[in-house]
């Protein structure tokens, strides 16, 4: 009897998180209209139900029909693949590659938008041309957009004649398209590449978007930081020849870093706070790789420069200033 109601309760756990997963991929990827979405929304947890039901039951004909759809979902679902080809935001419609010669790096797709706001922009992309052997910091920006568990993450490389260059992770929208964390889950979104001057990019997320926003200074020896640079490429490079899915949880704008900077560090620990993003800075800190005097609460406090990129707004030193 005990034995019963174990595998009862674990076929229970499994059909009810299947149901939410059927439900949640008809809901963002059924091609069928807003009617048939709902239409389906509202079926499949109630047959669902219907069918689990009919299982403690014993009654097995439902569940076996059920096994049946759920094959057929999964099925369906292995059909739908990212793309490079679709009508793209304008923001996001680039996606950066670069050439290495020796030291030098030529990068093709730099963005440079000039954003008056979230509507209203001029379009701006260039190649660039820098020095490794410039090389001089590494910044991590976290700009908080959500609560305090959930912020964007962005690196940001300084080099020795005052120029930033800031990588970031993002999904690739579409026009017209706005983020949603749910979505996030279910192939709606797929991952891009974007590199992007500080006035750009971290601008655009202070005094455009109205997030908060902090950047730390990381500890990172030179050869370090040349290996990290160089991953991003590799990495604009494989999403360039690959399409890769944004997912919310797995392939996101921080565990993407993470797994890049682990193929160089290999002994950097997963930790709970990589899917928390809002709270890496705490992360970061107990590896010891923030740079500068006192503790948590000092460093952070210096790092906050929302105010600071504000009050930047448009000038041209805009790096010197909310540094």
């Amino acid at each position: 009897m005990i034995k019963r109601i174990f595998f009862l309760a674990l076929g229970t756990l499994v059909m009810v998180s299947l149901a939410a997963w059927g439900a949640g991929a008809l809901w963002f990827q059924l091609p069928l209209g807003d009617l048939a979405r709902k239409l389906a929304l509202l079926a499949w947890p109630l047959f669902s139900l219907i069918a689990l039901l009919a299982l403690w039951r014993r009654r097995y004909r439902l569940p076996a029909i059920w096994l049946g759809l759920l094959l057929a979902l999964l099925a369906w679902w292995s059909t739908i693949a990212p793309s490079h080809d679709r009508i793209w935001a304008d923001d996001v419609a680039r996606m950066v590659s670069g050439k290495v010669d020796g030291s030098m790096v030529t990068l093709d797709q730099v963005r440079n938008f000039d954003w008056r706001s979230d509507t209203d922009y001029t379009v701006r992309w260039a190649p660039r041309r820098y020095d490794l052997n410039q090389l001089r910091s590494v910044d991590v920006a976290l700009s908080y957009w959500m609560g305090p568990a959930i912020a964007h993450t962005l690196v940001s490389f300084g080099f020795s004649d005052g120029r930033y260059l800031t990588f970031s992770i993002e999904i690739r929208k579409e026009r017209g398209e706005s983020f949603d964390g749910l979505a996030g889950f279910f192939k709606r979104y797929e991952t891009v590449l974007i590199a992007a001057d500080e006035r750009d990019i971290l601008r655009v997320r202070t005094n455009v978007r109205g997030e908060d926003m902090w950047l730390y200074r990381l500890q990172m020896p030179p050869q370090m930081m040349r290996s990290l640079f160089l991953a991003y490429l590799d990495e604009g490079a494989q999403l360039r020849r690959t399409p890769r899915f944004y997912n919310t949880l797995t392939g996101n704008c921080t565990t993407i870093v993470y797994q890049m900077a682990r193929r160089i560090s290999p002994g950097l620990p997963l930790d709970w706070r990589l899917l928390a993003s809002g709270y890496l800075d705490r992360y970061l800190y107990q590896l010891g790789a923030l740079q500068g005097q006192g503790g948590f609460d000092a460093l952070r406090q210096r790092a906050h420069i929302t105010a600071r990129a504000r009050a930047a707004d448009q000038a041209a030193d805009f790096s010197a200033r909310i540094r």
